[in-house]
């Protein structure tokens, strides 16, 4: 799968800058080093994922098992047949504008507008991006709640909306069954995509941190950490075979 959030980190590296919210640590997030919240008494409802994608993470989200925040069911909405919705943050710029010389780079670093690029898959996530890119990790009812509430946020709710109160995309996405849409949350090279990610999961009350979290690779081993946490049951699922071009070819089309 192409990286298509984190803009300008695999040539530039980590540096200074941002909105001020994180500074940008090297290395995978310490073990410990955080106070992080208790695990929540409540049973498991129902499970999502995070996903690696090269440079970028996303979370992915069922559709079904519980009910959805009233701005995602009216994404949802929009694509039948439906059954995972995987969210990921970027740099507004460098998603629309497909500029990818040394100088959109280099602007890619500078804070900037952010977007979030929904993909609906009408299959689970290991067979459209390959059981070993995906960590499974299971929520009660109050943290789907939370999460669900951050990617909520994570949309602007000033964007303008279409007849009956659709979503305005700001552009399709990169390949079938995926749209860009405007989120008021800054990009920057120290709030990136695989920040947000970790966000999310804070945010739901899992025992994660984003403080540094700049690279997949760190978003990636604090999911697999709190998937290890008791209680967590399995953070792998078993594989349900995949396809073999690195992206969703089982995104839907959006409806009309």
């Amino acid at each position: 799968m192409r990286s298509v959030g984190c803009a300008g980190l695999r040539a530039a590296g980590a540096g200074s800058g941002g909105i001020g919210r994180r500074a940008v640590l090297l290395g995978l997030p310490l073990v410990g080093c955080a106070a992080l919240p208790p695990p929540d008494p409540g049973p498991h409802i129902a499970g999502i994922a995070v996903v690696e994608r090269d440079w970028h993470t996303d979370i992915a989200l069922p559709v079904g098992p519980t009910p959805l925040h009233p701005a995602l069911a009216t994404l949802a909405a929009d694509f039948p047949g439906m059954t995972t919705m995987v969210f990921g943050f970027g740099d507004r710029r460098w998603l629309l504008d497909r500029d990818r010389s040394p100088l959109a780079l280099l602007r890619a670093l500078l804070p900037g507008p952010g977007a979030i690029l929904l993909t609906a898959l009408a299959t689970p996530p290991e067979v459209a991006f390959g059981p070993e890119h995906v960590v499974r990790l299971p929520l009660t009812a109050g943290q789907m709640n939370r999460l669900q509430e951050y990617l909520a946020g994570s949309l602007d709710q000033g964007w303008r909306r279409l007849p009956g109160g659709r979503w305005q995309a700001l552009a399709e996405g990169p390949y079938p069954g995926s749209v860009f849409l405007a989120s008021p949350i800054i990009y920057s090279v120290g709030y990136t995509c695989n920040t947000w990610t970790i966000d999310a999961l804070a945010a739901a009350g899992l025992p994660v941190d984003p403080t540094g979290v700049a690279f997949a690779g760190q978003a990636m081993a604090w999911a697999r950490q709190a998937a290890e946490m008791p209680g967590a049951g399995s953070g792998r699922m078993a594989s349900h075979g995949r396809s073999n071009v690195p992206q969703p070819d089982d995104g839907l089309r959006r409806g009309p």
